[in-house]
């Protein structure tokens, strides 16, 4: 018997009690998280917001099995944001669906939650891949054309159910009683409301595909009433992804057992918890970016040194030699060594090895200010 089977369907029950400590110690760290952010200024509360929308949609999607082109989703949201940085790349059609669904839940928090906002969302997510799918009903609910809506596992012939959908006669039903839920003024905790309101939008199961991004959007919808900022300085999909195995544990568990969701709920706090603390990391290193940037500002700077200084404050993989700056900038060996040599000049860039063509060069360890976020826990 699945949860919406139950008698008393969909009214959840949960023991305070057994929250309580674990909501406030996490509700806590997010109001300190928020706090130091708002007292950085919007220059560097804008890269946050950016980074951490970037790790929310690339990983969102990720947990789903589809990999998105880390680059492209930056420069998107960046567009989105008013952002402009050398090395921008373009976007293509599905990336923009994906970031444009998950700034609006996030940008328009306040506005209420509709059938025809998801179902915007849906052909974010789907309409944007420029080729119809004929297996799924874009932009409305699902209708079982072609058999109940279940999640399996396993090869043909052997498949194990984790979960079978209600009948798609009930849906528009089923989405109504959530919505009006969702969208009225309740004493729950708005971190809570998020969980149950992710359980519950999945437990439905409305559309035909995409339903595990659609809760995620309209769990950070909820988020970001919690935080009472539209700015992302955390990412809840990349904690479940990084628990990916325990989130649909629980989730299976809790869909197949009682209306008590106690443990499911003890499991997102956790997961919150967790995301926040993270987030500390992710923050430093913006903070230390924008140090950085302040420090070579009376710098005369082309663009692609811009580029290839970001890339390398990013995390720059393997060496850098003038062959790779050349590669990646589109651009002549002969260029590419005046441009080091230009850094090198400077004081940012530094000889890592000598010798030929093992020559590579890395970023020059400038004095950092300290980091509100170092020691942030």
């Amino acid at each position: 018997m699945y949860v919406y089977e139950r008698s008393g369907w969909p009214e959840f029950e949960w023991d305070s009690g057994k929250l309580e400590a674990a909501l406030a110690e996490a509700r806590n760290l997010q109001g300190r998280i928020v706090g130091k952010m708002e007292a950085m200024g919007f220059n560097l509360q804008a890269h946050a917001s950016l980074e951490n929308v970037v790790m929310d949609v690339v990983n969102s999607s990720e947990i789903e099995g589809e990999h998105l082109d880390t680059e492209e989703v930056r420069s998107s949201v960046a567009r989105r944001l008013g952002m402009e940085y050398a090395g921008m790349v373009p976007s293509g059609r599905h990336v923009d669906g994906v970031v444009d669904m998950l700034l609006d839940a996030t940008w328009h928090a306040s506005e209420p939650l509709t059938k025809e906002r998801l179902w915007a969302w849906h052909r974010s997510l789907f309409s944007a891949k420029g080729k119809k799918i004929p297996s799924i009903s874009v932009g409305k609910w699902r209708d079982d054309a072609v058999g109940r809506m279940q999640v399996i596992s396993g090869p043909f012939g052997s498949e194990r159910v984790h979960f079978m959908a209600p009948p798609a006669r009930y849906v528009d039903f089923e989405m109504s009683v959530f919505l009006d839920w969702f969208n009225a003024t309740q004493s729950i905790d708005p971190v809570l409301k998020s969980g149950i309101a992710h359980l519950w939008f999945l437990a439905i199961h409305p559309f035909d595909d995409g339903n595990g991004r659609i809760a995620r959007a309209v769990m950070d919808l909820m988020l970001a009433r919690a935080d009472g900022v539209s700015q992302r300085y955390y990412s809840m999909s990349n904690q479940i992804k990084e628990d990916r195995k325990g989130y649909y544990s629980i989730l299976e568990q809790t869909q197949k057992g009682s209306l008590d969701i106690t443990l499911w709920l003890e499991w997102y706090i956790h997961c919150f918890h967790a995301a926040i603390q993270t987030s500390s990391g992710v923050l430093f290193k913006v903070f230390e970016k924008n140090a950085f940037w302040l420090q070579v500002s009376g710098k005369s700077l082309n663009d692609r040194q811009v580029q290839m200084l970001n890339l390398l404050m990013d995390g720059f993989q393997g060496k850098l030699t003038t062959s790779k700056w050349a590669l990646i900038c589109k651009c002549s060996q002969d260029t590419a060594n005046r441009d080091i040599h230009s850094l090198m000049e400077m004081g940012i860039l530094v000889k890592q090895s000598a010798g030929g063509r093992s020559t590579s060069y890395r970023l020059k360890e400038l004095p950092q200010p300290t980091s509100p976020f170092q020691t942030f826990s």
